[in-house]
């Protein structure tokens, strides 16, 4: 009786952190002095609210796991002969997870938050826009039709345009979003279309109504296959977009020109897993069409390759994890393809954390460096000027390590359990699969340990030298591997700088040595004369307790969270598959989980191996020696000058600049699509222009012409007017009377 009671509550979950933005916006419209004054109050009820959230849905998830349980409560809204449109909410598995994570990292994300956006002018924006996404998230999960789930994912998608546009008046931030909001267009008009075609099919958004209705269809063979398949594609189409599946994932890196804590919150619980709890919540549906597996399954491990190579050569912090998090979406879209349900919703709970704890990791990186003078906010993200931080920011370091080692799948992490999970399912599903996901494995360890040493290893200078002016050293960044370089400076400072002249081209035929002072070649040497008489802070420390709790409750989570799909008791089964029973049985699957640990520790051996390869790949390449950004000398010693010299080196600089450049996918858009949608409106314009309007135009000419030369033939004379007119009956008989007499003669 009062677990059916508390079930009753359950609509409140997305309702109750809406307050904040309402009460937000009135304030500093009416008063917005004592609004700004008392803002750290909005703070405190933004994580309050939040807070009983997630205690609400803990309870209702304990529950849940003893009983097995699902509730779902509608109610009317619009009822007209044979339609009938039905609003409620729906409190099982799926939504109690999603939730639970949707709160556990926004809390921390919004304690975070306090002291980083301390100093922004739109601190109160700030968090009214993060609690109403939580909000549009909240209400996405707890949704039991798709017309409820259209809403909130349109909602979903504002919220995020204006979260990653918040410093609107950068050009590259308002780009970005803008970026976002229209690809993400593209899949919500797909998603649209499936909703409707579906509706169209089975005369139902109820999700346990059109299941039902769906396979009886299918199951008597009284539905076109080719029209369902369309409608399946064009419900994933929806999913693509917002989970940053190829081809619609070039919005995720540009994203990253918002704030630092919204990247964490967007990467980790809520706007990208969007799309994989909408096709969790649909395979039911798809799992009984399987061309629509199979493309699940191949746009999932495209994406999965292709964001692990495209992390590998990225400078800024941020778009590593960027990628990194697309790869990683790829990794649970591949298990969702292949139907293995419990093993992407596990690692969408350890992934949640461990990102959230590297995005949070990387903000505290940034909001350190941000306090060097001349470091603006995009060389602050930049891993090239970065370096031998471990000596100053330890804490940071140290959790930024835990959430690398996990997503580099090294045991007992979080990330081990749940990646080795999909690993594994892909050898029964398909071979080539299988050695992609393997090797894509190692990539993950080597970019993910390459931020790692690139931002804490090696040695940072971090001390301003003063000049008089005379001699300016200018600041360059040096490329990964083989961008045009030259010797410019060797007096005091060893230094090497691009010079003006060389190529920026990313296909360099030949790859320079980069000096032992290579990497200090990049450290800002300030020479503005307004410095020179104020005391400059050039040196980072760590950032303040605010920000380092969320990172400690984060890193327990990526220590532990990881247990649930243990399985300790003596049936074998894991707290995660008695959790996700009822789920599971819908899918006419095993919901026990029963483990051979010998194959198991066997199937890890493999996995932990491809994980310490990636990891001692990074270490040579980016460790030995600290100052350089690759160790050419090492792989010049090991590969001598020659043919084979020659051919390495065009693969390495063929690999960066399909890294840096994103693999040209951006640029095709721009000059095919962009391009190509341009050039179609131009050729509209001269048609509508210069044909349509030409015509009309043409038309009203030639009356004027006759008009004026009639004009001209009025005299005014009786008798010319006769003689005009009897020669028109004269033309207009011969014309009449000319075939008549023609058949009598």
């Amino acid at each position: 009786m009062q677990q059916t009671y508390q079930y009753e509550y359950g609509w409140l979950i997305p309702f109750i952190p809406l307050p904040v933005p309402i009460l937000i916006g009135v304030g500093l419209l009416l008063f917005p002095t004592a609004t700004k004054i008392c803002r750290r109050i909005w703070s405190f009820q933004s994580v309050l609210l939040l807070s009983i959230v997630m205690i609400f849905s803990m309870n209702l998830s304990i529950q849940q796991i003893n009983s097995n349980s699902v509730y779902q409560y509608v109610w009317s809204w619009i009822i007209n002969n044979d339609f009938s449109l039905e609003f409620g909410y729906l409190i099982d598995p799926l939504t109690s997870i999603m939730s639970i994570l949707i709160t556990t990292v926004g809390i921390m994300v919004l304690i975070y938050s306090d002291n980083y956006m301390a100093h922004d002018q739109a601190y109160l924006r700030f968090f009214a826009y993060m609690s109403f996404f939580s909000t549009s998230m909240l209400g996405l999960v707890t949704s039991s039709n798709l017309i409820q789930i259209y809403i909130f994912w349109e909602l979903v998608g504002m919220c995020s345009y204006l979260l990653i546009g918040f410093w609107f008046t950068r050009p590259l931030a308002a780009n970005a979003c803008q970026k976002a909001f229209v690809t993400n267009r593209v899949g919500d008009f797909g998603l649209l279309l499936g909703i409707l075609g579906f509706y169209w099919i089975t005369g139902s958004f109820e999700f346990q109504d059109l299941f039902k209705i769906f396979n009886n269809l299918i199951s008597t063979n009284e539905i076109n296959l080719l029209f369902v398949t369309l409608c399946a594609v064009l419900l994933f189409a929806g999913a693509v977009a917002k989970s940053a599946q190829f081809p619609l994932h070039v919005w995720l890196p540009d994203a990253m020109e918002g704030p630092t804590p919204i990247s964490a919150l967007i990467h980790a619980a809520t706007m990208v897993a969007a799309g994989i709890f909408l096709v969790a919540r649909l395979l039911p549906l798809f799992i009984v069409i399987p061309s629509i597996m199979n493309l699940i399954s191949l746009i999932a491990i495209i994406t999965v390759l292709l964001g692990a190579t495209l992390a590998l050569a990225q400078q800024d912090i941020k778009r590593g994890l960027a990628y990194s998090t697309m790869s990683q979406l790829g990794y649970m879209m591949l298990a969702l393809g292949m139907g293995s349900y419990r093993s992407a919703l596990f690692h969408l709970i350890t992934h949640a954390y461990s990102k959230a704890l590297l995005f949070l990791g990387s903000g505290s990186v940034i909001h350190s460096m941000e306090r060097i003078v001349g470091y603006s906010p995009y060389k602050s993200q930049n891993m090239v000027l970065m370096g031998g931080l471990r000596k100053h920011v330890p804490i940071t370091k140290t959790y930024f390590l835990l959430g690398t080692l996990s997503l580099c799948g090294i045991p007992p992490l979080a990330c081990f359990w749940s990646k080795d999970e999909i690993l594994n399912d892909t050898w029964l599903y398909s071979t080539i699969f299988a050695i992609i996901a393997w090797g894509t494995a190692g990539l993950t360890a080597f970019y993910m340990f390459r931020i790692y040493l690139l931002t804490f290893e090696g040695h940072l200078n971090v001390h301003f030298k003063n000049y008089s002016g005379k001699e300016k050293i200018p600041f360059y960044s040096i490329s990964l591997w083989g961008k045009g370089v030259s010797k410019r400076i060797k007096q005091n400072l060893r230094l090497l700088a691009v010079s003006n002249n060389e190529s920026s081209s990313f296909f360099s035929k030949r790859t320079y040595r980069i000096d032992d002072n290579g990497r200090n070649m990049t450290r800002p040497y300030i020479t503005i004369a307004h410095f020179e008489n104020k005391k400059l802070d050039s040196y980072t420390y760590e950032s303040d307790n605010t920000m380092l709790f969320p990172l400690l409750v984060l890193g327990l989570f990526t220590l532990f969270v990881g247990s649930i799909g243990i399985p300790f008791n003596q049936e074998g089964i894991d707290i995660l598959s008695k959790w996700l029973t009822p789920s599971i049985n819908l899918l006419h699957q095993k919901s026990t989980n029963s483990t051979d640990w010998y194959e198991f520790f066997k199937d890890a051996i493999f996995s932990v191996s491809i994980g310490y390869l990636g990891i001692f790949i990074a270490s040579l390449l980016y460790k030995v020696p600290y100052s350089s950004l690759l160790n050419l000398d090492l792989i010049n010693s090991v590969v001598k000058r020659g043919p084979k010299r020659i051919l390495w080196e065009k693969i390495l600089n063929d690999m960066y600049g399909w890294s840096y450049n994103r693999a040209y996918i951006d640029f095709f858009y721009t000059r095919f699509l962009i391009g190509g949608t341009r050039g179609l409106a131009e050729l509209t314009h001269f048609f509508d222009r210069h044909i349509i309007d030409g015509i009309t135009n043409g038309v009203g000419l030639i009356s004027f012409f006759v008009g004026e030369v009639i004009k001209y033939l009025g005299g005014g004379r009786i008798s010319s007017y006769l003689f005009f007119y009897l020669s028109y009956v004269l033309i207009c008989l011969l014309i009449f009377l000319l075939p008549l007499l023609l058949n009598i003669t």
